[in-house]
């Protein structure tokens, strides 16, 4: 019996070959009709005897896809004959953006197969795979609106596009060595070297020389590893740990690869996974940490480089300084690398979007990012649009509409003028492809950030609502909805009193949380500059005699040390903060482990491998009252561990002793907080949750005392939650 009808499916169904999938779908089950992308979803009018197992196979998608809906309706009207993929409308722009995706395995056969069409092609994609976010002008996903519209297609392209039976039927990308991107290999100063550029590329890198490749969303500068020494200092990035692109044998060989961690790793967004190494003291010069951040090639161009070459391992890292935005053009990396890169090999292919590296760690998103973002949320806040636009480090924003949340790619310091730009220019265009009009806009609660400013400048113009959200509730708000008691940990965020915050819990459901607990007060002496060197840290938090003594034992003058003591004592440019950061980062200090910072981080990273290779125990603490609010004395765990030191205990018993009863202290306030209050649930969330001792720590306390555990693995534990989060605030607050 012939059934007809309308099928809406609604999800992702956009750039993932959605189309071309229910073509074949309809011509296996003898459909007749058409589909359409109407922007935020599909639309099939169908009509035939094996109607209902079509629906079945459309409703399960693509390997890309992910439904939301599907919703089927009488058909009014006559189905034409045939089957036709109709030109894409417009529609509603509040749906979903596609994300770059790795190449997949086919293309990569493609690419190697003797004679055929794409062989050595480094642009080679399908329906399945391929840049997508990085080149989009605007939604819906169609050629015409990329930047491969500036490659017209040859007639051998053109016959696979309209070829239903063709892996590359409706591909958007397609592309061949006649018609695509072409790639050419520079010296830094411009000049054309000859040659064939990838088989001239891996020579050199083989050779030690240092190579910026043009990739899918933006610039890296690559070297083999015996040349890191010499590109950490033309990067002045002397002590920062580097990413490195390997074979999957290579990184199984190096790393310790669990079985979730080689999903991620080889899954279709191929972000860097940070993992532990076999030899924690191995690859010295790419990291001196116990882990190191890996990653797979994810292109036609990362696969034939490595083919060339004869070193299965290349130092990969973002052409650009920490918290900067990458650089995506050429002319741009003309000026910029320059002293930095010896060679460039580069594409015509451009950049729309820039998107750096995704990071991952335990199957916690570091930074969100290519093949991750934009990250499509459903999730009900009501009828108006909200825009958050994030904190001031690992920044981001999120847009909400029509019951979706889109949160943009890693931005970075918004410090920097040159990131703010980009913070602006990435709020513009992602509210212009999803129609945003904003009736509330929600920022963090530090009256300075240029975030803030950002904020405000937007609801002049556009009449919304102002928002100011405390950076710490808006962690919260990233990891849950429910009512609980909420953990957030990290290194610095306004406070409600215009002190640091960084070591709170939380008790309430969003929008009333109510701060009940946190880490002790201490002076941090002469503001952020204890921030770069963590031995001021470790005086404001232990302002004795002994800690005197042991900096001038290290080479502090006695202008220093009086400088120091008369901050401290007199509070002259001391801060407050009860950042569970700077409390790592004095531990460091103590231990000698690090006496300054040179990238975001360093302190607690150095402590925390330090740790992994020590033993800990279980210490006696102290708790102190400050109002309604539990507090754990730091200065009292500090003090213990400096006495164990001065008896002799070993560095790495001591680091993981330390991470441990911070953790303990910490977990235990939010346990009785959780008791006292009828809460059956805590959640974790901020940057020092990435501490695998520390979160365990907190997460067996936890499921110790009957309570839920709840962290959010969708987004960042870091600050790129939180403009997620005050959009979560903008949507709970009523007007």
């Amino acid at each position: 019996m012939r059934t007809s009808g309308t099928i809406t499916i609604r999800g992702i169904v956009q750039g993932v070959g959605f189309r071309p999938f229910v073509y074949a779908k309809a011509r296996e089950f003898g459909i007749t009709g058409t589909v359409k992308n109407l922007g935020s979803e599909v639309e099939i009018h169908a009509s035939g005897d094996r109607f209902e197992e079509f629906l079945e196979a459309v409703s399960r998608g693509t390997p890309l896809s992910q439904i939301d809906s599907v919703d089927v309706q009488n058909l009014r009207g006559k189905v034409t004959e045939g089957f036709t993929i109709l030109e894409s409308n417009t529609g509603s722009l509040s749906g979903f953006i596609p994300t770059d995706v790795a190449i997949c395995d086919d293309c990569i056969t493609d690419v190697f197969t003797k004679g055929g069409r794409y062989e050595g092609y480094w642009a080679t994609s399908c329906v399945n795979c391929g840049p997508r976010y990085s080149i989009i002008n605007t939604i819906p996903y169609d050629r015409e609106r990329t930047s491969m519209t500036e490659f017209p297609v040859c007639p051998a392209c053109e016959s696979e596009y309209t070829d239903p039976s063709c892996r590359r039927h409706h591909a958007q990308t397609i592309a061949c060595a006649t018609c695509g991107p072409r790639l050419a290999l520079l010296l830094a100063d411009g000049t054309p070297v000859a040659g064939d550029p990838i088989r001239k590329a891996a020579a050199l890198l083989d050779a030690g020389s240092i190579v910026a490749i043009h990739g899918i969303g933006g610039f890296h500068i690559a070297c083999i590893e015996e040349a890191a020494g010499v590109l950490k200092r033309r990067l002045g990035r002397t002590e920062q740990p580097l990413a490195v692109m390997a074979t999957a044998e290579e990184v199984e060989r190096i790393a310790i690869v669990p079985d979730e961690e080689r999903q991620i790793l080889h899954s279709r967004a191929r972000p860097i996974v940070v993992l532990e190494k076999r030899d924690p003291a191995s690859h010295p010069g790419i990291s001196d940490l116990h882990t190191i951040g890996c990653m797979l090639p994810y292109t036609g161009l990362h696969h034939l480089l490595f083919a060339e070459l004869a070193h299965p391992l290349l130092i990969m890292t973002s052409a650009n300084l920490p918290g900067y935005p990458m650089t995506t053009d050429l002319a741009t990396a003309l000026e910029r690398l320059p002293g930095q890169a010896d060679y460039i090999l580069t594409h015509d292919r451009r950049i729309v979007n820039r998107c750096d590296d995704s990071v991952v760690r335990d199957g916690y998103i570091i930074r969100l990012s290519r093949g991750l973002a934009p990250k499509r949320e459903a999730i009900d806040l009501g009828k108006g649009c909200i825009l958050g636009v994030g904190p001031e480090l690992n920044a981001n924003i999120s847009i909400y509409k029509n019951g979706f949340c889109i949160t943009s790619p890693h931005v970075g310091n918004v410090r920097n003028p040159q990131t703010l730009a980009y913070l602006q220019e990435t709020a513009e265009r992602l509210g212009g492809l999803t129609g945003a009009r904003y009736d509330r806009i929600v920022h963090d609660l530090h009256p300075q950030f240029l975030s803030t400013r950002y904020a405000r400048e937007v609801a002049d113009a556009t009449g919304a609502q102002l928002l100011a959200v405390q950076h710490h509730r808006a962690h919260i708000a990233a990891a849950t909805r429910e009512e609980c008691v909420g953990i957030a940990i990290d290194g610095v965020g306004y406070g409600d009193d215009g002190t640091i915050w960084g070591g709170e819990v939380f008790a309430g459901e969003v929008p009333y949380l109510d701060r009940v607990a946190h880490l002790e007060a201490v002076p941090m002496p002469g503001g952020d500059l204890a921030t770069r060197f963590p031995e001021r840290m470790l005086y404001g938090i232990l302002p004795t005699a002994e800690v005197r003594d042991l900096l001038a034992s290290r080479g502090w003058s006695d202008i220093e040390l009086a400088v120091l003591v008369r901050q401290v004592e007199r509070g002259l440019n001391v801060a407050a903060t009860s950042s569970t950061g700077r409390v790592l980062d004095a531990a460091a200090a103590l231990l000698g482990i690090c006496r300054e910072r040179t990238y975001d981080g360093e302190p607690a990273m150095k402590l925390e491998s330090a740790a992994h290779a020590g033993k800990a125990s279980a210490w006696d603490l102290e708790f102190l009252r400050d109002g309604d609010c539990e507090v754990l004395s730091t200065r009292s765990l500090l003090a213990e561990a400096y006495r164990r030191a001065a008896a002799g205990e070993r560095a790495e018993d001591l680091a993981a002793s330390i991470q441990h009863n911070l953790a303990r202290g910490v977990a235990t306030m939010a346990v009785r907080a959780a008791e006292e209050r009828g809460i059956p649930r805590v959640a974790l969330s901020g940057g020092v949750a990435y501490n695998k001792a520390i979160r365990e720590t907190i997460r067996d306390s936890v499921l110790a005392a009957g309570l839920e555990f709840i962290m959010n693995k969708d987004y960042p534990l870091g600050d790129g939650c939180i403009s997620f989060g005050q959009v979560i605030y903008g949507g709970s607050v009523e007007e």
